[in-house]
């Protein structure tokens, strides 16, 4: 299982990759694994200021659905739309071609609540 160090992680199982003053945010290898086959992203905050912890969309695979949530508060910019037409590149590459949103930062300073990336393999136990 991969957890890359430059990413933050959430205990709900969302990476952030902040990039000046956005993000992008996906879901990690782990939730993706344990998730299953994705067939579908539905996120339906595009262009919401949303506070930290929010729901921002849910994702779905075959025999579940889980909700989304927001790492640090901001503005949904964008969904990637290459996961919007295949769903599966979450489960093929959950950090590359698999991110889920771009998010303009509400506050930068939000990111340090979040989880290192061996803090996070210390949550899920790998």
């Amino acid at each position: 299982m991969n957890f890359p160090a430059e990413l933050k992680y959430t205990q709900d199982h969302e990476w952030i990759r902040i990039e000046g003053d956005t993000a992008v945010v996906g879901i990690t290898d782990f939730a993706q694994s344990e998730l299953g086959d994705i067939v579908f992203v539905d996120i339906t905050s595009v262009g919401q200021s949303l506070p930290k912890g929010e729901v921002f969309g849910s994702i779905e695979a075959v025999k579940t659905v889980s909700d989304l949530f927001l790492p640090i508060e901001g503005e949904v910019l964008e969904i990637n739309p290459e996961v919007e037409k295949s769903p599966e590149l979450v489960n093929d590459d959950p950090y590359g071609r698999g991110w889920i949103i771009r998010l303009k930062l509400a506050n930068e300073g939000d990111a340090e609540d979040l989880l290192s990336a061996d803090a996070y393999k210390e949550l899920v136990g790998a």
